[in-house]
């Protein structure tokens, strides 16, 4: 893990710097900085776009009664990519221009939960009201309604010695 954060932390700046010089010894200063713009600009509107439809997704998903956890996913690709395109530089455009890209995030989806699976203890179970899809979320709890006088009545208590 350190290593990958060494790389990105070092090796992402000096590439950077390494194509800020070639792109700005072929096309110019100036040129240079309008395409950085450009892109911040364009990743910008790409966000609004894309992230809107993706909370239209999740909002029909929750208004199923499903979990989004697809759109949860490309929420955060998206969320990574707008900051992408925002960080002036060309390697980080183009990280964050592909990630806009929905075939790449099912990829990666797929991906990564294939790792989780296979890397971590994962258990999914899904079943809902009257045996259909729908999840299942196991816990504890305690059942309090209130009673005639208006104080809480557990339903959880045992009864006493002389309750039955």
């Amino acid at each position: 893990m350190g290593a990958i954060l060494f790389i990105i932390l070092v090796g992402v700046p000096i590439v950077e710097i390494a194509l800020f010089i070639e792109v700005g010894g072929l096309i110019g200063f100036w040129s240079t900085i309008g395409v950085v713009v450009l892109t911040a600009l364009a990743g910008t509107t790409l966000l609004r776009l894309q992230g809107l439809a993706t909370l239209k997704k999740a909002q029909a998903s929750l208004e199923q009664n499903r979990f989004p956890m697809d759109e949860v996913f490309d929420g955060l690709c998206l969320a990574v990519a707008g900051a992408l395109l925002l960080t002036p530089g060309f390697f980080t455009d183009g990280i964050g221009l592909v990630l806009f890209l929905p075939p790449l995030r099912n990829f990666l989806r797929h991906h990564i939960a294939r790792i989780l699976a296979e890397r971590g203890h994962v258990k999914v179970q899904t079943t809902g009201l009257n045996g259909g899809p729908g999840p299942v979320i196991d816990g504890e709890f305690e059942d309090i309604t209130p009673s005639e006088d208006g104080s809480p009545e557990r339903f959880d208590k045992k009864p006493g010695p002389n309750e039955d």
